[in-house]
C-alpha cells in the first residue's frame, strides 16, 4: 500500500517529525490543527471562536488539497483545553461544517501545543 504525503502553503507547515496529512489506501489523516495563521506563523487571537475557525481553516486546508471536500470527512477529533468551551467550539463547527456530520470525538486535555485553546484532525475519504 503505497503512502503518500500532503503538504499545503495554506496550512501551517509541520512544526516536528510529522506531516500535515497522510493519504493511505484512499483515506486522507490529518494531522491535528491548531489555530496557526500559515502566513505569520503565529497564534491567532480573539480567543476560543477565532481559534477554532483558524484550526477549521486549517484543517480545510489540508482536506482542500486533495481534492475532498468536508463532505467527505468521516470522523474528526476536537482537542479542548476547557471543556467549558464546547459549546462556543460547537457553533463554530457546525456553521464551517454545513450539512456535513461526520463522526466525532471530543476530549478536554491537560495542554495543547503552544499555549491553545483548541485542536482538531480529521480522517477524509478521497473523492
Amino acid at each position: 500500500m503505497p503512502i503518500e504525503t500532503v503538504h499545503t502553503d495554506k496550512a501551517p507547515a509541520a512544526i516536528g517529525p510529522y506531516s500535515q496529512g497522510i493519504v493511505a489506501n484512499g483515506l486522507l489523516f490529518t494531522a491535528g490543527q491548531i489555530a496557526i495563521d500559515p502566513v505569520t506563523g503565529q497564534v491567532v487571537s480573539g480567543g476560543v471562536a477565532a481559534q477554532t475557525e483558524r484550526a477549521l481553516a486549517n484543517v480545510g486546508a489540508i482536506i482542500e488539497s486533495v481534492g475532498a471536500k468536508w463532505s467527505d470527512v468521516v470522523t474528526t477529533t476536537v482537542f479542548l483545553q476547557d471543556m467549558n468551551d464546547f459549546p462556543v467550539v460547537n457553533e463554530v463547527y457546525a456553521r464551517v461544517m454545513g450539512t456535513a456530520r461526520p463522526a466525532r470525538s471530543t476530549v478536554q486535555v491537560a495542554g495543547l501545543p503552544r499555549g491553545v485553546l483548541v485542536e482538531i484532525d480529521a480522517v477524509v475519504a478521497l473523492p
